[in-house]
């Protein structure tokens, strides 16, 4: 299929003569008046009430009869003292100025310098107002603002959301007291308007509305600690109302954004916007929406799409040469545009490439926006969204439909549409192609270093990545190789890779973290109060708390005479600090206790103190309960003699059942540490195997999650459709019925498929005569021929027209019988409808006698 890609219009050289210095070296704002039919009116009201010193300059851009010179530029000097001048090629903006386009000319604008060009299309598909608010919107900036006026058609409505998107300010006229508000309604529809006023209005607010909105955005303003306290409270009201944490993006756009709203409402600090927002909740949504504004189009940056078309898609199809399906993602899809661009390509790549396989592409397209998403479902598309489309495009892809365009069937099937916060949802994943553009621009350094391992775990082996002209990878080389050439596309690589640096939902500690801990965070164990509360109950002598790996956590009593520190590095393990007496001893009943079902016991221990030695039982258990210290261990001493120092010279006797009792024990002890490290490799082998099996677990249940994500957005589709087609039968019905002609709808064996009230005053008919032969139902015409009339028509697909009389012979009916045809031209049965005709045959019966009874009054012919 041929491109086929209309001449766009020329842009001015960066470096043209008279440009002038950059945006920042011009102080003032540039207004953007679009206007139409009916619009000067409209401007004659807003500049007379418009100050003359205002400090802005006006450009009028109105749809002018290109044949005519015109006379706006006198007429508009009446309604004000501003200097009033028609515009010219490389004319520099002054304010307190107001400059007109002459007849017949494109006008753009760079540096603050007008530039004009011969229109690139045909009359009729001209945009003149939304070709110049695009490049007011990129060359002012916050210093943008575009104010629509009545008119007919269109135009305006993409170059006010271009302005919007760039920060700059919108106002638009009230369709109520528009001529002509087919202009004004569609600015409104775009969802961007700050300001929707008579245009007097817009006049007496404009100056105070620029200052408050635009003039604190010009220049990045250095916030308080207060003002920073409150900037995290917005985002965080936000994201309780909404859901979304919108403290992920930079923050320096999330701020101008609010320092619109703040502008807006003409409050004077963050503080007091952050009440606003609290005690208005409409306002929590239209800051959202503030957030959410997105520009899009069809084929926006044409060489990346022309590189997916002519050399990603080729290498796809090579990669699978027996064919088979393929699957996208287009994140942060907003109205549809790029997710249909996308489609369209892959099938005019199908018609260059002609592989030999078949192959298909199942396109998930997904938006934070649930309007967004709504509207990207519909696939219906104004003629200004498509007017970028070349002719051999619009006609391959799209039906005219109203005033209008809908993507045709076979690429809107192609797509399933989604509500998705690539944030916090699971991601879609086994992709050969994904496509993120223009997010990643809001989003804060941190998030985008970890979406990218998210987008490499989404893509196969092989897949492609694409980003916004403005957009990178970051530090992710070792994730994705740049594709040759000048657009962002980027090929995933072979890294090696581990699930956990993609986990979801994603989170980077921010500052609003830090300013809830106090308040939000969870409150920390207080081991004294719990293990005071156990030794009062069960205990009470000297006791330690330790981990399951003998790590002292409290201590309880004076636990001198059983525990000391070890020599050389501080060392708070139970093992370590063990007295003579308790070391050979203690490790074994830790052992036991933990993990068994009740308490060790040791009894008659003697233990070396400072002071001599000491009798001691030893109980060691560990804790189920309360929750907060199960798993650990109990150690609890008590004392059971006093003490021996006074044996200054212990018979030898005894001295040789201890010796003799330590050998033992030593031995015991060898054998039970040789078990126990047989039994901890054993552990660490089994722990090993566990861990591969919870990653292959964990892998499974993460595309099992994604796997549910999609057939729920399936799901939501198919819902979507059903309530379209609800809808429909129901408009269908109430039209049928307010008619209020009695028709019936036959199949074609002459069965009862549907029928109108009216109906029912001919046709003895019941809900449940649905089904049933037209022949068996009783009815009160004079027409025996019914069915064979209706057969006749379904075989000559020619309609038939009788007029009939009731069988008591008081009304009168003109039948008509038509085929019943469907969108393939088939019949599938008849439709006959019975218009009540009595009265016309009343008069006609009357005007007959009148005309007889005149006869017979003439005098007779002489003879």
């Amino acid at each position: 299929m041929a491109e086929g890609l209309r001449s766009r219009r020329p842009s001015p050289p960066s470096g043209a003569e008279g440009a002038g210095p950059g945006p920042q070296a011009i102080a003032f704002p540039i207004v953007g008046i679009g206007a139409s039919a009916g619009g000067l009116e409209a401007l004659d009201e807003f500049l007379k009430h418009l100050p003359p010193n205002s400090g802005m300059a006006f450009v009028v851009v109105q749809h002018l009869d290109p044949n005519r010179p015109g006379m706006l530029v006198e007429l508009l000097q009446r309604a004000t003292l501003m200097k009033v001048v028609r515009a010219t090629d490389k004319l520099k903006l002054r304010p307190d100025h107001v400059y007109v386009i002459p007849p017949n000319k494109d006008m753009s604008i760079l540096r603050g310098t007008l530039f004009l060009f011969p229109p690139a299309d045909p009359p009729g598909r001209r945009l003149p107002i939304d070709f110049f608010f695009k490049a007011l919107a990129e060359d002012r900036r916050e210093g943008a603002v575009g104010i629509i006026f009545s008119g007919m058609g269109s135009d305006g409505a993409q170059g006010v959301r271009a302005i919007r998107e760039r920060g700059g300010l919108v106002l638009v006229e009230s369709p109520a007291s528009a001529r002509f508000d087919s202009m004004p309604q569609s600015a409104i529809e775009e969802g961007v308007a700050d300001r929707v006023a008579p245009p007097a209005a817009l006049a007496s607010e404009i100056v105070e509305l620029v200052q408050k909105a635009l003039g604190r955005s010009l220049v990045e303003p250095r916030l308080t600690d207060h003002d920073r306290s409150a900037f995290a409270k917005i985002c965080i009201l936000l994201r309780d109302r909404t859901g979304h944490d919108f403290s992920l993006y930079k923050k320096s756009t999330v701020y101008r954004r609010i320092e619109r709203r703040i502008g807006i409402h003409g409050l004077g600090s963050l503080s007091a916007y952050l009440r606003h927002l609290a005690e208005n909740p409409q306002e929590v949504k239209f800051l959202f929406q503030e957030l959410l504004i997105g520009v899009t189009s069809f084929f926006r940056d044409p060489e990346a799409w022309r590189e997916l078309r002519e050399e990603v898609f080729p290498a796809l199809f090579a990669s699978r040469p027996g064919g088979g399906p393929l699957r996208a993602w287009v994140a942060a899809c907003s109205t549809g545009e790029e997710a249909y661009t996308l489609a369209m390509t892959f099938r005019e790549a199908l018609h260059q490439a002609q592989p030999e396989g078949s192959y298909s592409l199942q396109i998930f397209a997904t938006d934070l926006d649930p309007e967004a998403v709504g509207k990207a479902r519909r696939g219906f598309f104004s003629a200004r969204a498509v007017a970028e489309l070349s002719p051999e495009r619009l006609s391959a892809w799209f039906r005219a439909e109203g005033s209008g365009f809908r993507i045709r069937r076979e690429i809107r099937e192609m797509i399933v549409f989604a509500v998705q916060d690539v944030i916090q949802d699971p991601p879609f994943i086994h992709l050969d192609l994904l496509a993120c553009r223009n997010l990643l621009i809001y989003l804060a350094p941190e998030l985008q270093k970890r979406l990218m391992p998210l987008f490499h775990y989404s893509l196969n082996p092989g897949g492609h990545l694409l980003l916004g002209s403005a957009e990178s990878i970051g530090n992710a080389s070792d994730l994705f190789t740049p594709h040759p050439g000048k657009s962002r596309l980027f090929r995933r690589q072979a890294a090696s890779f581990f699930p956990e640096r993609a986990l979801f939902p994603l989170h980077v500690p921010l500052l609003r973290e830090s300013l809830r801990k106090s308040a939000m965070s969870t409150p920390s164990i207080n081991l004294q109060a719990l293990a005071d509360q156990v030794l009062l109950q069960r205990f009470a002598p000297a006791s330690v708390l330790a981990s399951a790996s003998g790590d002292i956590l409290y201590v309880s009593g004076r636990t001198g005479k059983y525990l000391e520190p070890a020599m050389g590095k501080a060392n708070w393990n139970v093992f370590a600090m063990a007295r003579e007496g308790l070391r050979a001893e203690l490790p074994l009943a830790f052992q036991k206790a933990v993990g068994g079902k009740g308490p060790v016991l040791l009894r008659g221990l003697k233990v070396e103190t400072d002071g001599g030695t000491q009798i001691v039982d030893v109980t060691v258990q560990e804790l189920e309960s309360p929750d907060a210290l199960q798993g650990m261990v109990m150690i609890v001493f008590s004392d059971q003699a006093a003490a021996l120092a006074s044996e200054s010279r212990p018979r030898r006797k005894a001295a040789s059942a201890t010796e003799s009792r330590v050998v033992d024990l030593e031995l015991e002890l060898k054998g039970r540490m040789e078990d126990l490290q047989i039994l901890r490799e054993e552990m660490q082998s089994s722990q090993e195997e566990l861990k591969a099996a919870n990653e292959e677990l964990q892998s499974t249940n993460e595309e099992l999650q994604s796997l549910n994500e999609e057939l729920q957005t399936v799901n939501a589709e198919q819902q979507a459709k059903v309530d379209e087609l609800s809808t429909t039968n129901n408009d269908m019905q109430n039209l049928l019925d307010a008619t209020d002609v009695a028709t019936l709808f036959l199949d074609e064996q002459l069965n009862v498929r549907r029928f109108t009230t009216g109906a029912t005053r001919l046709f003895k008919l019941i809900p449940g005569d649905v089904g049933r032969p037209i022949t068996d139902i009783v009815n009160d015409l004079d027409y025996p021929d019914l069915a064979g009339d209706a057969l006749e028509v379904l075989r000559t697909r020619a309609s038939c027209e009788k007029e009939l009389r009731s069988r008591g012979g008081k009304t009168w009916h003109s039948v008509r019988i038509l085929p019943y045809r469907t969108p393939q031209s088939a019949s599938a049965g008849v439709v006959v409808s019975f218009t009540d005709i009595s009265r016309a045959k009343a008069l006609e019966a009357e005007l007959r006698g009148q005309v007889k009874d005149q006869k017979k009054a003439l005098p007779a012919p002489s003879k």
